[in-house]
Order: C-alpha cells, then structure tokens, then sequence
C-alpha cells in the first residue's frame, strides 16, 4: 500500500505537468478559446477541475465531497479573462489534493468517506479523481494542441520518433521505477 500512495502521488503530479506544459506554450488569450458555445475552453476546464478539487478534498475525512456550497454548474463558465485568478484558483484546488495525499497513511486507504452520500472507500475516491482528473486534462491538452496547431510541442513521445525512444528505453536494464521517473 505504500507503493500505491507514492505512485498516486506521482500520477497526479505528472497529470498537473501535462496541464501545466500545455498552459506554458498558450498566449494568454488562447486559455479562453472555444471551439464553439457547447465547448469548454481550457480555462473552463482549469475551474472545473479545480472546484472539483476544493470540494472533494476539503475536510476530506469528515464532509461529503460534494460540498453544500459548491456550485457546480458556475464551473463551467469563466466569463472573464483573468489569468491571475484563473492560475490561483487551480494551484488552490491542486493544494487542497495535495494536503490530503501527502499526509495519506496506509491505515487510511480503507476508510469510508462519501461523495453525494454515497461510500467510497480511500482507495476508491481517490482512484475515481485519478480517472476524472486526467480525463479533463487530456482535454486541456487536445485544445492546446488544437490551438497551437503547428507550434505545438510535444508532451509525449513526437510523432515518427516512437522506434528511437523505444530503442533508448530497451537499452537500459529492466528495472523498477514509476513510469514518472523516467520522463
């Protein structure tokens, strides 16, 4: 179990870097984009999954996560164009996760906690954000890339280049690390 809790600690790190990678090579104003009214920008995105994380992993052991002031349908309307706000809302949703994973103890993966009155355990809940998370992230991504077009730098392994990057991987010895430490 405490394999677990390092390597979930590192799959949301990793996951905030895609975000975070993808938000670096975007001007200001592309945050903002949508493809269309029925969209979300990048911006949206980053208050979605933020609020999520604020209500979710505030008093995480002893409320509901889905907090009674939440609104969650405001998250998916960032009507203005304030990055500053936009950045200190996401690295207060990513403080609120990060307090309860870095003090995770292997005793408490299997109490109950609840999301909407329903039980979950530790494991579970956590394991529901690692899905929920990287699915918006990955969104985050798309768009960039999309809006980046040609000027997109690759988060991944670049297109044409998978036969040299499996070459160096399967020149070093088998080993055990978490696939984050390799990057």
């Amino acid at each position: 179990m405490k394999d677990y809790i390092i390597s979930i600690q590192k799959q949301f790190e990793y996951y905030k870097s895609l975000a975070n990678k993808t938000i670096d090579q975007l001007d200001d104003d592309k945050l903002f984009w949508q493809y269309n009214d029925e969209s979300n920008s990048i911006a949206i995105l980053m208050n979605h999954i933020a609020g999520n994380m604020i209500s979710r992993w505030t008093d995480f052991y002893t409320s509901d996560g889905e907090k009674e002031w939440r609104n969650r349908d405001s998250e998916f309307i960032w009507g203005n164009k304030d990055k500053t706000a936009l950045i200190e809302k996401w690295e207060k949703g990513w403080r609120c996760l990060n307090n309860v994973i870095e003090n995770l103890k292997e005793e408490d993966l299997g109490k109950t906690i609840y999301i909407r009155n329903m039980g979950h355990t530790v494991i579970e809940a956590i394991n529901r954000q690692l899905a929920h998370y990287p699915y918006h992230i990955g969104q985050i991504v798309f768009i960039g890339k999309m809006v980046q077009d040609s000027n997109w730098n690759s988060l991944s392994i670049p297109k044409n280049q998978s036969s040299n990057y499996n070459a160096e991987k399967f020149s070093k010895e088998k080993r055990n690390i978490h696939f984050t430490d390799d990057l």
